[in-house]
C-alpha cells in the first residue's frame, strides 16, 4: 500500500512540474533556459531534492527539458511543426532568434505593464487629456473627410509639415516629402527591413539591443551581425570589420537613450560611425523612439548625415500613450518613395484621425509641458533607483540616463530574473536583448517602475542566495 507521505511526494513533484510546464509553454522559461539547480529548486520551494528530481525526471520524460552532465537541466527547444506545403521561390526565413509572439504578450499582461521589466512609462504617469482634446478636434466640425474618406498614403500634410518643423529641434533639416507616416515606430521600422533589403542580405544590429527588433529582421530573412554596445558605444572594430567581411545592407541603430542600456553617443562617436558606414555603403537606420526623454541637442546620426546615408524613425506612443499609435520615417527622397509604396500596396493609408489628433496637439505645442513635466518625474525616479541600487550593493553598466537602466546584477541574470518572478516581480535578463542569445549578468530596469525599495531588497537577497551568502 502506498504510504500517505509518498502519495504527499508524489503530488508535490507532480505540482512543481506542472508548474514548470506551464511557465515553458508561456514561454517565461525560454528554450536553452537553465532551470535551478535541485538544492536551489529545494530551498527556494521548500520541497526535499528528492521531490525536485522526481518533478525534473517528469519534464525530461514530457520531453519539456534535457539533462545536461556535470551542468543540470536546460529547457529544449520546442519540437518543429511540419512544415505545410506551399509554393515559395526562396527559402523560408530563418527561426526569430527570440520569440517575438512570447514578449509583446508579457509585455501587454496587465501584471507585467508596471514591472520593473516594463518597457513604457506607467500608466499612472501619463496624462489623457491632450490626447482627448486632439482627438475631439480631429472628430469636430469640418473633419468629415477625415472620418469618411481614404487619408493621403504618405500621411496629413498638416502633420508632415509640423513634423519636418519638429525635426528642426533636434538638428535634421527635412521637407514635408521627406516624411511618411506610419502606425507607430514599429511600421516604420517593419516596412524598412521588407523594402530596403532583401532575403539573405546582412543586417548590422546593437548587441545588446531590442529584440523585437531581431525578431523582426530575421523573419523577414535577414542575417544578423551583432555589433557589441557597451559603455563607449559600439564597438568600432568590430563595425569596420562586419562591414568589410559582410557587405551589410543596414545598420539599425539607436544613437540617443539606448535602449536597454541607455548610452547616447558622443559626437565623435557618431562622426567615426557615420564615416565607417558611408565608406562600406550600409544605410544607417536610426531608432529614435525615446527621443521625448532626451534632450533636443544629443547627437543624431541623421542631423549629421543630412538624411543622405540615413533614415529617421520616431514616435509618440511613449510620450502620448500607446492608443496613438502614430509614428514616421524621414529620409531621402528615393527610400521615402519605396517606402511609400510598400505603406500603399499592405495598408493603403494610415489613421487620418489620430494624424489629425496628433497635428493639434503639435501645433498648439501642448506636448512641452506634459514633456518637461515627465522629463523632471524621470529625472526623480532615476536619482532614487540610483540610490537603492547603490546602497544595496549594485551598480550600473552604463551611467543612468533616460528609462533605462543596465544594471549589473554580479550573477547571471536569467537565473535571477526567474527567483524574483517567484517572488512576485518580473525582470527583464541579458539574454533577452542578445541577438545570439548569451547570458550575462545584467538586468534592464526600468527607472520609473522599479522605485520600490521592496523591490531593491528581494534583488538583493536573491543575488545573496545565488552567491551563497
Amino acid at each position: 500500500m502506498t504510504s500517505t507521505h509518498t502519495v504527499t511526494a508524489q503530488g508535490r513533484a507532480e505540482a512543481l512540474a506542472a508548474d514548470l510546464a506551464r511557465r515553458i509553454d508561456q514561454r517565461l522559461l525560454l528554450p536553452g533556459a537553465r532551470l535551478p539547480s535541485v538544492r536551489t529548486a529545494a530551498l527556494q520551494r521548500g520541497l526535499s531534492p528528492s521531490t525536485v528530481v522526481a518533478a525534473y525526471d517528469r519534464l525530461q520524460a514530457a520531453g519539456l527539458v534535457e539533462a545536461r552532465p556535470q551542468r543540470g537541466f536546460f529547457v529544449r527547444e520546442p519540437a518543429p511543426r511540419p512544415a505545410a506545403p506551399a509554393r515559395q521561390a526562396t527559402p523560408s526565413p530563418a527561426a526569430a532568434p527570440f520569440d517575438t509572439l512570447t514578449l509583446v504578450r508579457n509585455l501587454m499582461r496587465p501584471e507585467h505593464q508596471d514591472s520593473p521589466a516594463s518597457g513604457v512609462l506607467p500608466l499612472s504617469w501619463l496624462d489623457p487629456t491632450p490626447l482627448r482634446q486632439g482627438l475631439r478636434a480631429a472628430c469636430g466640425p469640418g473633419e468629415e473627410a477625415a472620418l469618411l474618406r481614404y487619408a493621403d498614403p504618405a500621411g496629413d500634410p498638416g502633420l508632415r509639415a509640423l513634423l519636418a518643423q519638429r525635426l528642426v529641434d533636434v538638428g535634421i533639416g527635412a521637407s514635408p516629402d521627406q516624411i511618411l507616416t506610419t502606425v507607430g515606430a514599429t511600421q516604420a521600422l517593419d516596412l524598412i527591413a521588407h523594402t530596403l533589403a532583401a532575403p539573405g542580405d546582412a543586417v548590422l544590429v546593437d548587441d545588446p539591443g531590442w529584440p523585437i527588433e531581431y525578431a523582426r529582421l530575421s523573419q523577414a530573412g535577414l542575417r544578423l551581425l551583432a555589433v557589441p554596445r557597451g559603455a563607449d558605444g559600439p564597438d568600432l572594430a568590430v563595425l569596420s570589420h562586419l562591414i568589410a567581411a559582410h557587405r551589410p545592407r543596414l545598420y539599425v541603430t539607436v544613437s540617443v537613450l539606448h535602449n536597454p542600456t541607455g548610452h547616447s553617443l558622443s559626437l565623435g562617436q557618431a562622426h567615426e560611425v557615420l564615416r565607417r558606414c558611408e565608406a562600406g555603403g550600409v544605410l544607417v537606420v536610426e531608432d529614435d523612439t525615446y527621443a521625448p526623454f532626451a534632450a533636443p541637442h544629443a547627437p543624431r546620426l541623421s542631423a549629421l548625415d543630412g538624411l543622405k546615408r540615413t533614415l529617421y524613425v520616431c514616435g509618440y506612443s511613449k510620450l502620448l500613450g500607446a492608443g496613438l499609435r502614430v509614428g514616421f520615417v524621414a529620409g531621402a527622397a528615393e527610400p521615402i518613395a519605396a517606402l511609400t509604396e510598400r505603406k500603399m500596396v499592405h495598408e493603403l493609408c494610415t489613421s487620418a484621425v489620430l494624424e489629425r489628433a496628433l497635428a493639434h496637439l503639435l501645433s498648439r505645442r501642448a506636448l512641452n509641458r506634459q514633456t518637461e513635466a515627465l522629463r523632471q518625474r524621470l529625472d526623480a525616479a532615476r536619482l532614487r533607483c540610483g540610490r537603492l541600487a547603490s546602497q544595496h550593493g549594485f551598480g550600473f553598466s552604463t551611467p543612468p540616463a533616460g528609462l533605462f537602466g543596465w544594471l549589473d546584477s554580479g550573477v547571471d541574470s536569467e537565473t535571477l530574473a526567474q527567483q524574483m518572478l517567484e517572488a512576485g516581480w518580473a525582470c527583464a535578463p541579458e539574454r533577452l536583448f542578445s541577438p545570439t542569445r548569451t547570458g550575462g549578468p545584467h538586468l534592464r530596469l526600468n527607472f520609473a517602475t522599479s522605485q520600490d525599495a521592496r523591490f531593491w531588497a528581494e534583488l538583493a537577497r536573491a543575488r545573496d542566495r545565488l552567491l551563497g551568502r
